[in-house]
């Protein structure tokens, strides 16, 4: 299993490599596989195609190390996937380009829909509305991280953590607000 490994962090390096120099769509299995002095048939023994081999650069750098007893909350999570984005931001910024079927955003939103749900598990009551929050809460946050990333991260991502949990609470005691005013005002039409 070591050479495995070997084999994958070789191409892994090498796609890295080329997606700093060229875009995603002119990078070929053959120039992954001579960028590492692999061949072809060493590729696909690991990997289905390119987009695998992204998506799994980023299980290996983040989500197989991934253990929620480690995080205090789900902020603390996020602040650590921002800290990889930000060490290796030429490739994520890269990776977050990529469309189509397997895409790495597509990959990055199912990947963090489960560690969502976890940390958020407690504030929806309804299944169905804990589903719609979740994929609400992954949409805004990789639009949140591409724009990030696209900006050339001028934030440490402690503080652009920080700016989004101002806001997303900010944004809650704006709805609470309007909630209790229109209780208030139900409960004096229903008293007149």
């Amino acid at each position: 299993m070591p050479d495995a490994n070997i084999t994958k962090n070789a191409l892994a390096s090498s796609m890295k490599r080329l997606m700093k120099e060229k875009a995603f769509s002119k990078i070929s299995v053959i120039d992954i596989c001579e960028g590492c002095g692999m061949n072809r048939k060493s590729f696909y023994y690991h990997f289905k195609d390119k987009y695998d081999l992204v998506n799994w650069i980023f299980y290996i750098d983040f989500i197989g190390l991934v253990n929620t007893t480690q995080y205090r909350t789900g902020w603390d999570l996020l602040v650590s996937v921002g800290e990889l984005f930000y060490q290796d931001q030429e490739f994520y910024r890269a990776a977050l380009k990529i469309e189509g079927q397997n895409s790495f955003r597509e990959y990055f939103h199912e990947s963090m829909a489960p560690i969502v749900s976890f940390f958020l598990r407690d504030i929806s009551e309804a299944d169905e509305d804990g589903e719609i929050f979740i994929t609400f809460f992954c949409d805004a946050y990789l639009s949140a991280v591409v724009r990030w990333l696209e900006d050339g991260c001028r934030m440490t991502p402690d503080q652009f953590i920080s700016r989004m949990k101002k806001m997303i609470l900010g944004m809650a005691r704006q709805i609470e607000k309007e909630n209790t005013e229109e209780a208030k005002e139900k409960t004096a039409d229903v008293s007149v």
